[in-house]
Protein backbone atom coordinates (compact mmCIF):
# COMPACT_ATOMS: atom_id res chain seq x y z
CA UNK A 1 0.00 0.00 0.00
CA UNK A 2 2.84 2.40 0.82
CA UNK A 3 4.45 1.65 -2.53
CA UNK A 4 1.19 1.98 -4.47
CA UNK A 5 0.36 5.34 -2.83
CA UNK A 6 3.92 6.69 -2.70
CA UNK A 7 3.37 9.56 -5.15
CA UNK A 8 0.37 10.78 -3.13
CA UNK A 9 2.02 10.21 0.26
CA UNK A 10 4.93 12.30 -1.00
CA UNK A 11 2.82 15.47 -0.59
CA UNK A 12 2.56 14.68 3.14
CA UNK A 13 6.08 13.32 3.72
CA UNK A 14 7.77 16.04 1.68
CA UNK A 15 5.61 19.12 2.22
CA UNK A 16 7.85 21.94 1.00
CA UNK A 17 9.27 23.18 -2.28
CA UNK A 18 12.77 22.37 -1.03
CA UNK A 19 11.76 18.80 -0.17
CA UNK A 20 11.87 17.96 -3.87
CA UNK A 21 15.38 19.35 -4.22
CA UNK A 22 16.42 16.60 -1.80
CA UNK A 23 14.51 13.84 -3.60
CA UNK A 24 15.75 14.88 -7.03
CA UNK A 25 19.27 15.87 -6.01
CA UNK A 26 22.09 14.96 -8.37
CA UNK A 27 24.47 12.22 -7.27
CA UNK A 28 27.18 13.68 -5.05
CA UNK A 29 30.95 13.22 -5.20
CA UNK A 30 30.59 10.33 -2.73
CA UNK A 31 28.25 8.68 -5.22
CA UNK A 32 24.99 9.02 -3.31
CA UNK A 33 22.43 11.45 -1.96
CA UNK A 34 20.99 8.88 0.48
CA UNK A 35 17.48 10.00 -0.33
CA UNK A 36 15.17 7.94 -2.52
CA UNK A 37 14.19 9.03 -6.00
CA UNK A 38 12.19 5.97 -7.08
CA UNK A 39 9.22 4.00 -5.79
CA UNK A 40 11.07 0.82 -4.95
CA UNK A 41 12.15 -1.46 -2.14
CA UNK A 42 15.16 -3.61 -1.36
CA UNK A 43 17.12 -5.20 1.44
CA UNK A 44 19.87 -3.25 3.15
CA UNK A 45 20.18 -0.64 0.41
CA UNK A 46 19.71 3.07 1.13
CA UNK A 47 19.03 4.05 -2.48
CA UNK A 48 15.44 2.74 -2.30
CA UNK A 49 12.31 4.31 -0.84
CA UNK A 50 11.71 1.31 1.43
CA UNK A 51 14.69 -0.46 2.95
CA UNK A 52 14.31 -3.85 4.66
CA UNK A 53 17.61 -4.46 6.47
CA UNK A 54 16.25 -7.29 8.68
CA UNK A 55 13.32 -9.66 8.44
CA UNK A 56 11.51 -7.98 11.34
CA UNK A 57 11.74 -4.30 10.39
CA UNK A 58 11.58 -1.86 7.51
CA UNK A 59 12.69 1.71 6.98
CA UNK A 60 10.49 4.16 5.08
CA UNK A 61 13.06 6.58 3.67
CA UNK A 62 10.77 9.05 1.91
CA UNK A 63 9.95 11.60 4.66
CA UNK A 64 12.12 14.63 5.27
CA UNK A 65 12.50 16.75 8.38
CA UNK A 66 9.69 19.12 7.37
CA UNK A 67 7.03 16.40 7.56
CA UNK A 68 4.24 16.98 10.07
CA UNK A 69 4.70 14.36 12.85
CA UNK A 70 0.93 13.78 13.05
CA UNK A 71 0.08 13.64 9.36
CA UNK A 72 3.03 11.44 8.41
CA UNK A 73 2.00 8.32 10.38
CA UNK A 74 -1.66 8.85 9.45
CA UNK A 75 -0.83 8.78 5.73
CA UNK A 76 1.50 5.77 6.08
CA UNK A 77 -1.07 3.85 8.12
CA UNK A 78 -3.89 4.63 5.68
CA UNK A 79 -1.81 3.42 2.74
CA UNK A 80 -0.37 0.43 4.59
CA UNK A 81 -3.76 -0.76 5.82
CA UNK A 82 -5.15 -0.45 2.31
CA UNK A 83 -2.27 -2.54 0.99
CA UNK A 84 -2.92 -5.28 3.55
CA UNK A 85 -6.70 -5.26 3.08
CA UNK A 86 -6.41 -5.37 -0.70
CA UNK A 87 -3.52 -7.90 -0.48
CA UNK A 88 -1.45 -5.76 -2.84
CA UNK A 89 1.69 -7.34 -4.24
CA UNK A 90 4.70 -5.06 -3.72
CA UNK A 91 6.33 -6.40 -6.85
CA UNK A 92 9.83 -7.63 -7.29
CA UNK A 93 12.44 -6.62 -4.73
CA UNK A 94 15.22 -4.67 -6.42
CA UNK A 95 18.70 -5.05 -4.98
CA UNK A 96 20.41 -2.60 -7.29
CA UNK A 97 21.80 0.87 -6.80
CA UNK A 98 18.84 3.04 -7.84
CA UNK A 99 21.13 6.03 -8.43
CA UNK A 100 22.71 4.04 -11.26
CA UNK A 101 19.58 2.22 -12.45
CA UNK A 102 18.61 3.51 -15.87
CA UNK A 103 14.95 3.65 -16.84
CA UNK A 104 13.22 0.31 -16.71
CA UNK A 105 9.74 0.08 -15.34
CA UNK A 106 10.57 1.66 -11.97
CA UNK A 107 8.41 4.68 -11.19
CA UNK A 108 10.07 7.91 -10.17
CA UNK A 109 8.88 9.96 -7.22
CA UNK A 110 7.20 13.31 -7.98
CA UNK A 111 9.56 16.00 -9.26
CA UNK A 112 7.85 18.92 -7.47
CA UNK A 113 5.42 19.69 -4.69
CA UNK A 114 2.68 20.50 -7.20
CA UNK A 115 3.16 17.08 -8.86
CA UNK A 116 2.76 15.37 -5.48
CA UNK A 117 -0.29 17.49 -4.61
CA UNK A 118 -1.94 16.42 -7.86
CA UNK A 119 -1.40 12.76 -6.94
CA UNK A 120 -2.70 13.35 -3.41
CA UNK A 121 -5.83 15.03 -4.75
CA UNK A 122 -6.48 11.96 -6.94
CA UNK A 123 -5.83 9.40 -4.18
CA UNK A 124 -9.01 7.57 -3.18
CA UNK A 125 -7.03 5.64 -0.57
CA UNK A 126 -5.74 8.68 1.30
CA UNK A 127 -9.06 10.48 0.97
CA UNK A 128 -10.76 7.48 2.56
CA UNK A 129 -8.12 7.18 5.28
CA UNK A 130 -7.63 10.84 6.11
CA UNK A 131 -10.91 12.37 4.98
CA UNK A 132 -11.98 14.18 1.81
CA UNK A 133 -12.28 17.50 3.62
CA UNK A 134 -8.78 17.29 5.08
CA UNK A 135 -7.17 16.29 1.77
CA UNK A 136 -9.01 19.11 -0.05
CA UNK A 137 -7.90 21.68 2.54
CA UNK A 138 -4.31 20.40 2.57
CA UNK A 139 -4.06 20.48 -1.23
CA UNK A 140 -5.49 24.01 -1.28
CA UNK A 141 -3.10 25.28 1.43
CA UNK A 142 -0.01 23.71 -0.15
CA UNK A 143 -1.16 24.83 -3.61
CA UNK A 144 -1.14 28.43 -2.35
CA UNK A 145 2.42 27.91 -1.09
CA UNK A 146 3.39 26.64 -4.55
CA UNK A 147 1.84 29.73 -6.17
CA UNK A 148 3.80 32.02 -3.82
CA UNK A 149 6.97 30.15 -4.73
CA UNK A 150 6.30 30.60 -8.45
CA UNK A 151 5.78 34.33 -7.92
CA UNK A 152 9.34 34.83 -6.63
CA UNK A 153 12.29 35.91 -8.75
CA UNK A 154 15.34 33.89 -7.72
CA UNK A 155 18.95 35.12 -7.60
CA UNK A 156 19.72 32.75 -10.49
CA UNK A 157 17.00 34.37 -12.61
CA UNK A 158 18.32 37.85 -11.75
CA UNK A 159 21.91 36.83 -12.52
CA UNK A 160 21.22 35.07 -15.80
CA UNK A 161 18.22 36.71 -17.41
CA UNK A 162 18.10 40.38 -16.41
CA UNK A 163 20.10 43.00 -18.23
CA UNK A 164 22.06 45.31 -15.99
Amino acid sequence: GVLSEASAICAITNPTVNSYKRINAPVTVSGATWSPNTISYAGNNRTHMVRIPDSDRFEFRLPDGAANPYLLPAAVLAAGLHGMEAKLDPGKRMDTNMYQQAGGNVKKLPQTLVDALSKLEQSKVLKAGMGDEFIGSYVKLKGLEWQRYLGQVSPWERDTTLDV
